[in-house]
């Protein structure tokens, strides 16, 4: 058991922030340890706009996640989403000496830096390089080439880029919060490890994950990444629709989306009404909440064409035939009432609300297998796969210094006001046969005292 691997995620989104610390369990499923969620302040549409916000909402997530799992956080694997990133398609090959030689991993991880070397527009940095399918001297249609023989060895790349000063600023936040970064994912990729099932990767598949400010896709066919895209529109636009068109302020707005927003419109009869308090003794307002649901059935449409154009774009205007899975909805936005049945209206498409709860333990808290923390829950399954040690059990003195404070509690009376005598007598305690003892009890009497000299500085 002492050589289990901690992992841990750490997803950086508009809305929220969520620090996840988990294990594989004896069966493989996933056992969450610990998490922590803090509003996400200085994040816009996936990209971080303020350093110093950032760091705070980081350190208030890794500390909640620490506190409820006892393990202390020493790196983590961060998604990336935002505006700023694109993929695009690339192929490449490379020359083999002696073509009788076995294909090994050194000549794939060659092709992949041969990629990594591609020349990018001002500014832009290569974020995963995602081999598709490979080409042996001329045989086409290759997925696993380690194995075989061959001269000349191509394949095809999904290649994803992203702003470097994004991405940049991102591990900037992270080292000032006192952890490491052991790894970047994009984020679908890592909500798709975490809802859906390799037969539906197999089958054609469009993961769609609805954020707060961004929504994701990420196109599978034949259990290989084929399209990614991050569309700049999320949650946070329908919450501002409902903001200005309701006159009322963004919180009221979030909580009327949240507890009575539909993406139907039709579901609502036209005398539901629903009563927001005015602020500061004004009078409150009345909202039809048929009204509501239009202005959140408009935008989410805006969005679904926009993710579904994308979709066309890959399936060359037949995207049912090539994706038998359909679609699998995910992320806050998936939880929108009646969101399912729009998006197979305007799609044609089978469509699903993806919830990771598939890979985790059975125990698991409901909360965790909601589609809120998908791509939390797959940044930990990534951070599994690179098998480092991304968290250790706190000291166990740590742990245990607040206990023994009722026996020592007799002593500062008499102890308090000679600070002096007591730093001077006790390095003559040595002598004493149980030495390591006195030690201990010397370093917690020292700090107690420390705290009774703060406590009384600060009272005068």
């Amino acid at each position: 058991m002492s050589n289990e691997k901690i992992a841990v995620g750490l997803d950086i989104g508009t809305t929220k922030i969520v620090a996840m610390i988990g294990k594989r369990n004896m069966y493989g499923k996933l056992e969450i340890l610990g998490v922590g969620k803090s509003k996400s302040l200085g994040v816009a549409r996936g990209v971080v706009n303020n350093i110093t916000q950032t760091i705070q909402s980081i350190q208030q997530a890794v500390a909640e996640a620490e506190s409820v799992s006892g393990y202390k956080i020493k790196d983590v694997v961060v998604g990336i989403a935002g505006q700023h990133i694109r993929s695009l398609q690339h192929s490449d090959y490379i020359s083999r000496p002696n073509p009788e030689e076995v294909i090994g991993d050194q000549d794939i991880e060659q092709l992949i830096a041969q990629v990594h070397k591609l020349a990018m527009l001002p500014g832009e940095e290569i974020i995963h390089v995602l081999p598709q399918d490979f080409k042996i001297d001329g045989e086409a249609n290759i997925k696993e080439p380690v194995g075989m023989s061959g001269g000349r060895v191509e394949s095809n790349f999904h290649v994803v880029v992203g702003q470097a000063a994004s991405i940049r600023n991102v591990g900037r936040c992270i080292q000032s919060s006192g952890i490491q970064l052991s790894g970047l994912t994009l984020e679908p990729l890592a909500s798709a490890d975490a809802v859906l099932s390799q037969e539906e990767k197999e089958a054609g598949v469009a993961l769609i994950d609805i954020g707060g400010g961004t929504t994701d896709l990420a196109i599978f066919k034949d259990g290989i990444i084929r399209h990614t895209a991050v569309i700049p529109f999320g949650g946070n636009v329908i919450t501002d629709d409902i903001k200005e068109g309701c006159s009322i302020i963004e919180k009221q707005a979030e909580l009327l989306k949240v507890k009575f927003g539909s993406a139907w419109p039709g579901e609502n009869k036209d005398n539901e009404i629903v009563s927001i308090p005015g602020l500061r003794n004004r009078e409150p307002k009345e909202i039809s909440l048929k009204n509501l649901s239009k202005i959140i059935n408009a935008r989410v449409v805006e969005i679904i064409e926009q993710v579904f154009a994308e979709i066309k774009a890959y399936g060359h205007e037949s995207p049912r035939k090539k994706l038998i899975a359909g679609i699998v909805l995910t992320g806050g936005g998936a939880q929108l009432k009646h969101i399912k049945q729009l998006v197979e209206y305007i799609t044609g498409m089978d469509t699903r609300i993806g919830y990771p709860n598939e890979h985790l333990a059975g125990d698991s808290d409901e909360e965790i297998s909601s589609p809120l923390y998908a791509t939390a829950v797959g940044l930990v399954m990534n951070s599994i796969r690179n098998q480092t040690q991304s968290a250790v059990k706190f000291a166990p003195e740590v742990v245990s210094t607040p206990k023994p404070e009722p026996v020592v509690e007799t002593e500062p009376v008499a102890v308090a006001p000679a600070e002096t005598v007591a730093i001077e007598e006790t390095p003559m305690e040595p002598k004493s046969a149980n030495s390591t003892e006195g030690k201990m009890k010397k370093s917690f009497f020292d700090r107690y005292v420390e705290k009774i000299k703060d406590f009384l500085e600060n009272a005068e």
